[in-house]
């Protein structure tokens, strides 16, 4: 039923996070956690190696309250929100992105900790990046803590620290409801469908919000070589990059959040943030793509800057995104009789399998290996993909290094697993973050 609605525009998807939270309280909950332990992101005890032990296999995070209603996994830490409005956080801390001190022991940071300086704030949910963390109060403002020289926090010009977390003025009064965080930009939504960005703005991964568009210098300065010695072609590829790197210190950066310009007019249900490139989801159905597009992972063929059309022949329930890759829950991607059938979509960055099929890399296409399930939810990671079900299971596909699948073992995957080691258990929750997964698990 949820989806039939959701498929007719009638709920936006990010009405669902507010929902399924208030339904989850009563309920006694365990967060999981599997892949690279190398920054405490697994929050497991350190063993007789140390912190960096690597969990191949879904295993349960002590420490943790027993009242998590939802989880977010950033590219190195991770974060928890309880039925109370507390938010926990352990991982690594280099940029203060737990909330506590940086000059902490290193080997405290797999420590599970809550999130001082939010006594005041009840938290919906929280959202974790590279060196940000982000958590929205039930009154919809918007809270940031971490470091960003690219602006990403949205506290204002040449702000790039906070300590402890510090309400986005810009966005007072905007009731929001989802804010997706890339390496340096950031998109949010609001409960009226309207969205907002701040950060880094180059190959308009924010769209556009005021100002004129550029190309990455990274990107606008990379070069192509066909011919030559390899020498000059090294000392070519040498000096792009150390041209690319002086232009960077001039980064075109939105200090404060705007409104894209581009979706004016239109409700937006949900957003979802790469490493550089973001997708932007409708209630009509319309998919939007901006950024980086060095993957495919726009999945289109118009070239221009800014949020533009996805083609792509389904109708998108849900999004996500990975570093390089980009994933959609659709309707219409079946050629199976039942009306709210639904299938995985995937394009983008392939390397390691995380589209979990073949074909054309750079336009959308069905992940067959889930054909019999429902997905209701997919997650990204650097280079592995996450799907949730109807029945609650999880599975699991991409690149298997350091146990990030989830599935016993480090080997790649080349189409969906399940997840076996989860069996019995009913899955709320499955996010990826760079190189680690967790998972929200009822009892």
């Amino acid at each position: 039923m949820m989806l039939r609605l959701l498929k007719h525009g009638r709920i936006p998807a990010s009405d669902l996070s507010r929902r399924w939270m208030s339904s989850s309280c009563s309920r006694k909950t365990t967060v999981m956690s599997f892949g690279d332990g190398s920054h405490g992101a697994l929050g497991l005890p350190s063993s007789i190696i140390g912190m960096g032990s690597d969990a191949y296999e879904p295993t349960p995070i002590p420490g943790l309250p027993p009242d998590v209603v939802t989880i977010a996994a950033g590219h190195f830490h991770s974060l928890a929100v309880t039925s109370e409005g507390h938010v926990w956080a352990w991982g690594r801390n280099n940029e203060g992105q737990l909330g506590r001190d940086p000059l902490s022991p290193r080997e405290s940071w797999n420590e599970p900790k809550r999130v001082e300086g939010l006594n005041k704030v009840k938290v919906q949910a929280a959202f974790a990046s590279g060196a940000i963390s982000a958590a929205i109060g039930d009154d919809g403002s918007l809270w940031v803590w971490g470091s960003s020289k690219r602006g990403q926090l949205g506290l204002g010009k040449g702000i790039t620290t906070a300590a402890i977390p510090s309400r986005v003025e810009t966005l007072s009064g905007q009731d929001l409801v989802k804010v997706s965080l890339g390496w340096g930009h950031a998109l949010a939504l609001a409960e009226n469908g309207n969205l907002f960005g701040w950060g880094y703005y180059s190959d308009g991964r924010i769209g556009n919000i005021g100002r004129e568009l550029e190309i990455s210098p990274l990107e606008s300065n990379s070069t192509k070589l066909s011919s030559g010695e390899e020498s000059s072609a090294i000392e070519a590829a040498e000096k792009s990059v150390m041209e690319a790197m002086e232009k960077e210190k001039d980064m075109p950066i939105i200090w404060e959040p705007g409104s894209v310009e581009e979706l004016h007019g239109l409700k937006v249900a949900d957003v979802a943030c790469g490493l550089d490139h973001s997708l932007v989801l409708c209630c009509d159905g319309a998919l939007f793509s901006g950024g980086s597009n060095v993957y495919g992972q726009l999945g289109r063929l118009n070239k221009d800057l800014g949020m533009r059309p996805v083609d792509i022949q389904f109708r998108p329930l849900s999004i996500a995104s990975g570093l390089g890759h980009s994933l959609a829950v659709c309707h219409g991607a079946s050629s199976e009789a039942t009306e709210d059938a639904t299938r995985v979509v995937s394009w983008g960055w392939n390397r390691s399998s995380q589209l979990g099929r073949e074909g054309p890399e750079d336009i959308p296409q069905v992940v067959e290996g889930l054909a019999g399930e429902t997905p209701i939810s997919v997650s990204g990671g650097r280079a592995h993909s996450l799907a949730l079900t109807a029945k609650k299971e999880v599975w699991a596909w991409g690149c298997g290094k350091n146990g990030r699948l989830g599935l016993g073992s480090s080997t790649d995957e080349v189409e969906p697993m399940l997840v076996e080691y989860l069996e019995g258990t009913e899955v709320i929750q499955a996010v990826a973050g760079l190189d680690h997964s967790l998972v929200l698990v009822a009892e």
